[in-house]
């Protein structure tokens, strides 16, 4: 058996020790792994691919086409091909409305493409769904947060594994994914917005994130990383002192949430109330904002009727004893 490169070998140790330490697969799971073409994604199918038999885990892949792009038919068509290469399952959904004009893109392309990973899961019965989430992404969240000022609240990030949702490259740096695809020969697909700085997230990847790493002296997405780590590991204390301190002021249902308003008072409490909507945001799958946060605020303390247009598309309303926050009119 030919030995695998040592970066090819690196990527497979980080991800076989990430993976056992979250408990990420049982024997006999069948995985759905989220692949959009990109560097991320491929790096990840490879690498289950490879320790598939070690796992004792069947694959399936499935790809998401946003539509957003003339040419992202050629993303779907190459991961269609990936999968065909690795004689593995693969499954595809297209989105079937577009982003709200004026609405976060991001945001709409989260909730189709996690709506359609859902769907297919539950069709194929798939116990698991792999998603290529890296360290770099976990520094990036911490850093998008914190500049957008959104609160303690969800600056962890996502965890490596929550309930069937597992991200087997927790630990992996992009620069090892990339080392990992040039040395199997890989081409994974780019996407160009992915380099256009006027937007935030890209803006920190590549002109705050190296220079950071300067200043540090490498190692600083670690550190970011460590650091969303320990934030996310005291979140559910600061939400259970909330809990105990301001319980019931939100119901959430599928379209939005509503946020209770009987009694808004100072400090702290204003504090939980600012946390608590931030919260309710991001579970919206909305990119949350000071805007925003203090916009439903001072809703709360007007008189029922009046009405806001938030970012992303999102509508807000001033009822009786509560504020109601949708995607679609709130009437509707």
């Amino acid at each position: 058996m030919p030995r695998r490169p040592p970066a090819v070998a690196r990527v497979l140790e980080r991800v076989t020790k990430t993976a056992r330490e979250h408990e990420m697969f049982a024997p006999g799971d069948l995985v759905l792994v989220s692949c959009s073409g990109g560097p991320d994604s491929v790096c990840l199918l490879y690498s289950l691919w490879h320790l598939r038999r070690l796992f004792k885990i069947r694959l399936a892949v499935f790809h998401f086409d946003h539509k957003l792009r003339p040419d992202s038919a050629k993303d779907a068509a190459y991961v269609r091909a990936l999968a065909a290469r690795l004689k593995l399952p693969f499954h595809l959904r297209n989105a079937e409305d577009a982003p709200i004009k004026g609405g976060s893109v991001e945001a709409w392309g989260f909730i189709a493409r996690s709506r359609g990973r859902s769907s297919v899961a539950s069709e194929i019965g798939a116990t698991k769904i792999a998603r290529a989430q890296t360290l770099d992404d976990r520094a990036e969240w911490l850093l998008i947060c914190l500049m957008a000022g959104a609160g303690p609240l969800g600056l962890g990030g996502p965890s490596a594994r929550h309930d069937a949702d597992v991200q087997p490259l927790f630990d992996v740096s992009r620069e090892e994914v990339l080392a990992f695809c040039r040395a199997l020969h890989l081409r994974p697909r780019w996407d160009p917005t992915n380099d256009d700085t006027s937007k935030l997230r890209a803006a920190i990847r590549h002109r705050i994130l190296p220079l950071m790493d300067e200043v540090r002296r490498g190692g600083a997405r670690k550190a970011i990383a460590r650091t969303a780590d320990q934030l996310r590991m005291i979140e559910p204390l600061i939400r259970r002192e909330m809990a105990a301190a301001r319980g019931g002021r939100s119901t959430r249902w599928d379209g939005g949430f509503r946020f209770e308003v009987d009694r808004v008072q100072g400090a702290p409490y204003e504090f939980i109330d600012r946390m608590t909507l931030a919260s309710e945001f991001r579970v919206m799958g909305h990119r949350v904002t000071e805007a925003d946060v203090e916009a439903v605020i001072d809703l709360a303390r007007g008189r029922p009727g009046r009405r806001l247009d938030l970012s992303g598309g999102l509508k807000a309303i001033r009822e009786k004893g509560y504020v109601r926050v949708s995607r679609s009119s709130p009437e509707s």
